[in-house]
């Protein structure tokens, strides 16, 4: 048993099923599509949803250190995803990673884990979206009842100026400062998301039709939300007031995560997530017409952008308007709204480009989830509908349904607080496992070739890993429980389907003899 679930599978062997013709996806991706894919799938919720609500809940605007802190641990792990992605050019990402070094448990622990990052990440965009949505509607005089666009058990109050308001304790507190009462107050719940169920929907299409068409889709929508951000930067710098940074650092309320320097911590364990985009590039290695080449330059040059990005706007939005009124889907229209006239031109842009910006997110992701799910398949661990290609636009078809429609109902039916919280903690956990796997094949194969090699090892992986537990362990309890029983519900379906069916050597494409 223990020789079964510590088995590896050959680099070569991994490189040989990906040569399958009758299993095969399209080589047609190059360097500048790969670094706009990472862009396209990290420029998105964490700046336009994520930064407010991790400022108002956890960090305030110390959130901008939060954010250097996950960018320096991101730097470790994507050092070591370039390696891996360079060495091994096969769809799967982590997944493929750990089953070449660490063993086919490892590798299903973290091929499950990786469905909770893409398909609970992509559900967390679809919910920011359908907040910028409906706000766009609303500057247009189109008022969406707060019931129809938002997961049941999340309350609502209609403040006069500012339309309906999420009440939380932080939003209530923030009210009374202002002398608003909300009890007296039009009051709402949250029944179904309906406008981010829809968008999955739409997006699940356009990849299920190609992934050219897809890439293409996506280099015109980051050029987009690019020049947003910058104009954000730019314009709304001039309206920062100094004493909304002022306490940079709030104080802990007494709570482990709550403000503070433990809050500092917390807030880069979940805003983590907005670093995903650059992880879910690796899973593109198979398509990519140069992988040794491409993918360390996708994925590198991907992260150091949204980076710089990330930290400017996390600044400003907590400059213009105080932390404490930015635990909602849209924190960025609720920080152009809040600088009043001067920004008012600019308020249609910021909406639109966050709508654009927030779809090629969702769009990456749900682009990585069923590449997953078909390396998975070639290896025996998930039933072989999982590989199959539409015959005539060779893209894993299957698994892509299957995925935006449970996505969908996610995004339906969940709170954005916890999908955000899950898909930071399966990150974090992928980031962890690479991480160790490339030390772990510096040591097992220190001559196999290496088109891209990480720097300083063990340093930079071992650095990896400690950021990664650290952050982790950050986290809410809540968030641990429900990571637990995730990884029960996978290890239950490995042990009674994948341990039995798993293919552990290379089967040879047709036409082609094995050496």
């Amino acid at each position: 048993m223990i020789k079964k679930l510590l088995a590896t599978k050959s680099i070569d062997d991994l490189i040989c099923l990906s040569e399958d013709k009758s299993h095969s996806l399209k080589k047609v991706l190059g360097p500048l599509d790969l670094a706009l894919l990472g862009v396209g799938g990290t420029i998105g919720a964490g700046i336009f949803v994520l930064t407010g609500q991790a400022a108002a809940q956890y960090a305030g605007p110390g959130i901008a250190l939060s954010f250097i802190l996950s960018a320096v641990g991101c730097a470790f792990a994507g050092l070591c995803y370039a390696e891996f992605s360079s060495m091994i050019p096969v769809s799967g990402s982590a997944y493929t990673y750990a089953y070449a070094t660490l063993g086919e448990i490892f590798a299903w622990i973290i091929g499950w884990d990786l469905v909770l990052e893409y398909l609970f990440g992509a559900s967390t965009v679809a919910v920011g979206w359908s907040g910028y949505v409906v706000s766009c509607l609303r500057d247009i005089g189109i008022k969406v009842p707060p019931a129809i666009c938002n997961a049941p058990g999340t309350s609502f109050v209609d403040v006069p100026g500012q339309g309906w308001v999420s009440l939380t304790k932080e939003a209530a507190a923030a009210l009374a400062a202002k002398g608003i009462d909300p009890a007296p107050l039009h009051h709402a719940c949250g029944m179904i998301n309906l406008p981010a169920m829809l968008a999955i929907v739409a997006i699940t299409a356009l990849l299920v039709i190609g992934i050219k068409e897809s890439a293409r889709f996506n280099n015109a929508i980051v050029a987009i939300k690019v020049s947003v951000v910058l104009l954000f930067i730019g314009f709304g710098a001039y309206y920062v007031k100094a004493a909304n940074w002022t306490p940079f650092i709030p104080g802990n309320t007494g709570e482990f995560g709550m403000f503070g320097w433990s809050g500092i911590l917390r807030g880069a364990g979940v805003i983590f997530f907005a670093y995903i985009g650059f992880d879910a590039v690796s899973t593109l290695a198979q398509e990519s017409k140069n992988p040794q080449r491409d993918m360390p330059i996708g994925i590198l040059s991907s992260l150091a952008v949204c980076t710089v990005l990330y930290i400017a706007v996390a600044l400003v939005l907590t400059g213009i308007v105080k932390y404490t009124f930015l635990n909602v889907p849209d924190p960025m229209a609720v920080g152009v709204d809040a600088a009043g006239q001067g920004l008012y031109w600019l308020r249609p842009f910021i909406k639109l480009g966050a709508v654009a910006g927030l779809s090629s997110v969702m769009l990456v992701l749900l682009m990585g989830q069923p590449r997953v799910f078909f390396s998975m398949a070639n290896d025996g661990l998930l039933p072989q509908v999982f590989r199959r290609v539409h015959p005539r636009f060779h893209t894993p078809h299957v698994t892509t349904v299957l995925t935006g429609s449970v996505a969908a109902l996610l995004a339906g039916f969940l709170p954005i607080n916890i999908l955000g919280e899950m898909v930071s903690i399966g990150t974090l956990l992928a980031f962890l496992i690479v991480c160790a796997g490339v030390w772990v094949l510096r040591r097992t194969q220190p001559e196999r070739a290496r088109p891209f090699a990480t720097p300083w090892v063990p340093f930079v992986p071992l650095m990896g890993i400690l950021i990664s537990l650290a952050q982790m362990v950050s986290l809410p309890w809540q968030t641990w429980l429900r990571l637990v029983v995730w990884m029960a519900i996978g290890l239950i379906i490995y042990f009674s389907y994948g341990i039995r069916k798993s293919a552990r050597r290379c089967a040879p494409p047709a036409g082609r003899a094995q050496k």
